[in-house]
């Protein structure tokens, strides 16, 4: 039920988060809102390691090296790609590709990890990949339509997703959920800013602090990127890498509901299709047998 929890949670977090995005992205550009996300999550978890005195921890011996790869392949380089991608190719596309996560995370923890997909699992990513498509009214034809420019990074920032989150799973099972968070952001921002002032396009701190911009970096660095990287690595740690990814499945959802509540956008019959697309893949892909379930138990 805790899983289930976290993986709603973060998927509302991360559906309002596109409104932020839009607003962020024409005053900071793509590389800034990297950057500030990931700065504002970082703090927002500093400060709470602070309040439960645990920063200490962070000067505990930790695997240094695969922290900064796993803050490289799911913030920094990620959230770069995705940035650029979408200003050359549609939101319809650009979501659908995003939706892959799940399957590059089942491929990759195949390939990289001895991760075996139970024919239930499968069934319920594919599933719910089919609900997506449902669900934003993907038309098949004009994939072959849009910018390929557009199409390859986002492809590459997803495949980044699986291998991280498989990659985490494996080898930083025991490291603390918020340590793990707190790297994964820091490296997002010290990347982002190192980029920035190497392209001569560092951020100008003066337009954040206009209450509709800076309400947006707080709404998507402190909820969208902190709080939500806590709520994602407890899943990788407490479920699975593939459990984890399907939040990608329900975040059109989400978004769907934000802007159906905030902006009065229509939901139309076959948007109700694929959502009953997606809960029954993520059902599926999240059930448990019996023997699972004793099995985390034991390994708790």
């Amino acid at each position: 039920m805790r899983l289930l929890l976290a993986l709603l949670s973060l998927s509302l977090i991360w559906g309002m988060s596109f409104m932020f995005i839009k607003i962020l992205v024409p005053v900071v550009g793509p590389m800034g809102v990297v950057f500030y996300r990931c700065l504002f999550g970082a703090v927002a978890i500093l400060g709470y390691l602070i309040v439960k005195r645990r920063v200490s921890n962070l000067f505990n011996k930790l695997p240094w090296g695969s922290l900064i790869l796993v803050g490289m392949l799911n913030a920094l380089i990620p959230w770069g790609l995705i940035a650029f991608s979408e200003v050359r190719i549609s939101s319809s596309l650009a979501a659908a590709l995003n939706a892959t996560t799940p399957l590059f995370t089942g491929i990759l923890g195949a390939l990289f990890f001895s991760r075996v997909l139970k024919a239930r699992q499968l069934s319920g990513v594919i599933i719910g990949f089919i609900g997506i498509l449902f669900l934003i009214e993907f038309d098949i034809s004009s994939f072959f339509q849009e910018d390929w420019v557009g199409v390859v990074p986002m492809l590459i920032a997803t495949a980044c997703y699986g291998y991280a989150s498989q990659f985490a799973k494996k080898n930083l099972a025991h490291v603390p959920v918020d340590i793990m968070a707190i790297m994964t952001l820091t490296v997002g921002a010290v990347g982002g800013m190192i980029i920035m002032l190497i392209t001569g396009d560092a951020p100008s701190f003066t337009p954040i602090m206009e209450r509709d911009i800076l309400i947006s970096l707080i709404g998507l660095g402190v909820f969208g990127s902190g709080i939500a990287y806590l709520l994602f690595f407890y899943m990788i740690q407490k479920g699975s890498a593939e459990y984890a990814t399907l939040v990608t499945y329900l975040v059109p959802v989400t978004a769907l509901f934000w802007g159906s509540a905030y902006l009065g956008e229509a939901v139309t019959l076959t948007m109700i299709v694929g959502l009953l697309f997606i809960f029954t893949g993520v059902y599926l892909s999240g059930r448990t047998t019996k023997t699972e379930r004793n099995t985390l138990r034991k390994s708790a």
